[in-house]
């Protein structure tokens, strides 16, 4: 009796350690335990879900990436590829272990990816897609209301709405409308309603002058000082 439960014991505890060694092998081979990480590179002043980040950081899948002016950032994503950021830019970054998935609200990206990598990056305007059958490199732009893909190497494809576009290498497609508003420049070049009217309004005087003048045979004298209309700002 007493060698029969000394014989149990052993056994016992190599069933135990078999369940132990088969469970660890489980969680190691989960999704969640290969889901791939990237390493951070930046230059000047980058945030990463609204904290600053350092060079040699990393990143995890759906992080929010916004870069200062003069500032960039670089994610290295091992087998899949990489992901530069340019200044001025806001960047929703997710990835898995075979795919690369991007949010461009504003700014540049540029995505280079390895052969059996695929691609969907996602703008206000469409959506920039890479099948993954072969290395590709592109760079998506928007800004002013304007999303603008181009291809440097590889083919990628730029969906808007039921149409889709082939851009190969060394090709551009753009979608979206201007929008003029995002452009602080233009308030120089426009002139308000009442500065519009009062030139409008000085330009009919000067015609009925010159006509008047010249239906009585009168000299017109555009001597003296010189009245410079300065708009308001």
């Amino acid at each position: 009796m007493i060698s029969k439960t000394w014989s149990r014991k052993p056994i016992a505890a190599l069933v135990a350690v078999a369940i132990l060694s088969v469970y660890s092998m489980g969680v190691l081979a989960s999704p969640a335990a290969k889901a791939p990480s990237g390493e951070l590179s930046i230059v000047g002043q980058v945030a990463v879900n609204g904290e600053n980040a350092i060079s040699g950081g990393t990143v995890f899948s759906d992080s929010l990436i916004t870069t200062a002016e003069g500032s960039s950032a670089t994610v290295n994503l091992s087998k899949l590829g990489r992901v530069e950021v340019a200044p001025v830019s806001n960047l929703k970054l997710s990835f898995n272990e075979k795919s690369i998935m991007g949010l461009l609200d504003s700014g540049t990206a540029h995505v280079s990816t390895l052969a059996g990598t695929s691609v969907n990056f996602t703008t206000k305007d469409g959506v920039v897609v890479v099948d993954g059958s072969q290395a590709t490199s592109f760079t998506v732009h928007v800004i002013k209301g304007i999303t603008s893909l181009t291809t440097h190497s590889g083919v990628a494809q730029l969906h808007v709405g039921g149409a889709v576009k082939q851009v190969a290498a060394g090709e551009s497609a753009t979608a979206g409308t201007p929008n003029p508003k995002n452009d602080p420049g233009d308030d120089d070049d426009k002139l308000s309603s009442g500065e519009l009217a009062a030139l409008i309004l000085l330009g009919a005087g000067a015609t009925a002058g010159i006509l008047y003048a010249a239906l009585h045979n009168n000299n017109l004298n555009f001597g003296g000082n010189a009245v410079v209309i300065s708009p308001n700002r």
